[in-house]
């Protein structure tokens, strides 16, 4: 897998306070410009979300190049619908040579569903082969294709919809795979927007777990993880 930030709204977290000030300012646009450029940032933005006030956090994007996870995750991403997606498609990019297929860590691990897993992809990769060879178009071959077929997606949010997306998907409670993109993606948004981040991933670290009676039972050491990401 590997997660690169392509875009990000050039200084997010002034924007963010711009936006802020002027919800309660009488002020034009280029002194809520000084006074941003000149205030303490850090303090107002943890002021403005301790308020609950995230509708500002809206004006920041983050668009984000992730590759070499599986369809099985791409289907998961794609359910957050406050986002932008392009995705590699399977109608026009052909899988006659050898498609990669991501295998869970609990197959590696086990020599004998290893050799399932591989022989079974080995197979579905020579029906394949053997279709497209018979002159069937990829945008129908595809239906062979397993969900383990590597894929590679640009995704853009708002920060507001991250810091939501981190929150279900950094949780111990989602699957191994999404749960390691989403850790990666959180990573590098710490890096340009560390306050808006700070404080960022799964339900637990802010309060009680949302889960209920489905908690991990690891809620101390997940604060610890996250805690020391940034």
């Amino acid at each position: 897998m590997n997660i690169e930030l392509l875009q990000h709204t050039p200084d997010p977290e002034q924007t963010v306070a711009l936006a802020a000030r002027l919800c309660y300012s009488p002020s034009g646009l280029n002194e809520l410009l000084e006074r941003a450029e000149a205030g303490d940032i850090t303090t107002f933005i943890n002021k403005i979300m301790s308020l609950g006030h995230h509708s500002v956090l809206e004006h920041a994007s983050f668009t984000f190049g992730i590759e070499g996870i599986s369809r099985v995750t791409s289907h998961q991403l794609v359910r957050h619908r406050l986002a932008s997606y392009s995705q590699q498609s399977q109608r026009y990019v052909s899988h006659v040579e050898r498609f990669d297929a991501v295998m869970p860590p609990s197959i590696a691990a086990d020599e004998e569903a290893k050799r399932i897993f591989d022989f079974t992809v080995g197979v579905v990769h020579q029906a394949y082969k053997q279709l497209s060879e018979m002159g069937i178009t990829a945008e129908d071959a595809r239906y062979l294709l397993p969900n383990a077929t590597s894929t590679k997606i640009i995704v853009t949010m708002n920060a507001r919809e991250l810091l939501h997306f981190f929150a279900l998907r950094c949780c111990e409670r989602a699957q191994w795979e999404i749960r390691s993109m989403a850790v990666g993606m959180l990573k590098l948004a710490q890096k340009v927007a560390p306050t808006i981040f700070r404080d960022a991933g799964p339900g637990c670290i802010g309060g009680p777990c949302p889960e209920g009676d489905f908690c991990c039972g690891r809620t101390v050491e997940v604060r610890k993880q996250f805690r020391s990401l940034n």
